[in-house]
């Protein structure tokens, strides 16, 4: 049996696809521990979790939030020095005192973690990479030779303040392999040593009260842009509400509205939360902003999209979406309801195809093999240093 060390940031939608992976590694016998959930975050990972190193959590101080009207390369660069440099800083010192007290076999490094590659590397210990989106896998700044030189010197920083010299691949793409969290099917073609596994969505507790009682038989639309982009969102859901009520002889609208400023009516039930896992077998398209976990979720269960993307992956893993064929894409910040309802009319006819493209992402998710094919797989990257080790 092996022990496994998970680098993780303290962000839910990094933590959740991992949190399946070490399940199935522990029922397996193996060890885990874990460095990067703060304490508000930590209950994702179970109440029985190891964190290491023992007595230290990390704290908040790295958690920068980022002004909700940056756009661009605006965004990009705010989230890259305010937020990813200084949090790899703050993890150093905390990962290497984990792998001394554990000492693990092998690690799990999420992509925006990059301490646990950077300890990794200069400790010569096998590490997988985390991609818990697609979006890095596609090369994005491939076209923007600027942009990418400015992140390669970042990035390069970091390796001379703390990471081997000698290394020379990019912190974000672990030479031993990268587990990707979704399927080549989605994604498209990659470079690189990708092991697509599809999403890791195992059953996980959800008390968030919802009233099933109201939901009356109608195809189910749910509308959600997630918690993070609630002061940035109100204008689309607002548009959604509307777009909805014109739709009343062909669904029933469920919008998530964080704020609490919207209304339910006769066609729409408006809430602050939903269980979104219990609730996506009853839906027939999902609208959102192209989060990498709703999308994904959404065609596990093979319902289509209307993707808004907002900043980050969103794009990226929005377009992923319509070369699949499994759902429409619409600009966030310039919809009216009007087009908004011609497009999820367009999502709900079966005739256009977009039901038939997230079957068949779907069916590509479910033979991936998910978090037992990521377990499986670590276990032999385990394995190749401790019969090293043996020898």
């Amino acid at each position: 049996m092996s022990r496994f060390l998970f680098v993780v940031p303290p962000l839910v939608g990094h933590i959740n696809p991992t949190v399946g992976v070490a399940a199935r590694l522990a029922a397996a016998g193996h060890e885990i521990g874990w460095v990067g959930p703060n304490a508000a975050l930590a209950p994702l990972v179970g109440p029985d979790a190891a964190f290491y190193p023992t007595g230290r959590p990390l704290s908040d101080d790295p958690l920068v939030g980022r002004p909700p009207q940056l756009r661009g390369f605006a965004s990009l660069k705010f989230l890259w020095e305010e937020f990813l440099v200084p949090l790899a800083e703050h993890m150093v010192a905390v990962v290497d005192a984990a792998v001394d007290e554990f000492g693990p076999d092998a690690l799990l490094v999420d992509q925006q973690a990059m301490a646990g590659a950077l300890v990794a590397e200069r400790r010569d210990l096998p590490w997988a990479t985390s991609a818990t989106t697609s979006a890095e896998l596609v090369q994005p700044l491939a076209e923007m030779p600027k942009v990418a030189a400015w992140l390669d010197d970042l990035l390069a920083g970091l390796r001379r303040r703390h990471g081997s010299t000698a290394a020379t691949h990019d912190l974000r793409f672990s030479p031993h392999g990268v587990l990707a969290f979704s399927t080549a099917e989605l994604v498209g073609p990659v470079d690189g040593k990708v092991v697509f596994v599809g999403p890791s969505i195992d059953s996980r507790p959800d008390d968030t009260p919802f009233p099933w009682s109201s939901l009356d038989g109608r195809p189910v639309v749910l509308v959600t842009l997630g918690t993070a982009n609630a002061e940035a969102g109100g204008p689309f859901l607002a548009a959604a509400m509307e777009a909805l009520s014109g739709l009343s002889d062909l669904a029933q609208g469920v919008v998530v509205d964080p704020t609490g400023e919207l209304c339910s009516n006769v066609d729409v039930l408006v809430v602050r939360r939903v269980p979104q896992l219990a609730l996506l077998p009853r839906c027939s398209v999902v609208v959102c902003h192209g989060g990498h976990n709703t999308v994904c979720e959404a065609l596990s269960h093979g319902v289509p999209l209307v993707v808004a993307p907002i900043r980050d992956d969103q794009p990226i893993i929005a377009q992923q979406v319509v070369d699949a064929g499994a759902g429409v894409r619409v600009r966030f910040g310039r919809i009216g309801a009007a087009l908004l309802r011609s497009s999820i009319a367009s999502a709900l006819d079966e005739s256009s195809g977009y039901a038939e493209g997230a079957r068949r992402i779907q069916k590509s998710f479910a033979s991936a093999g998910g978090t037992d094919a990521a377990a499986n797989w670590l276990s032999e990257l385990a394995a190749t240093r401790t019969s090293g080790l043996k020898r």
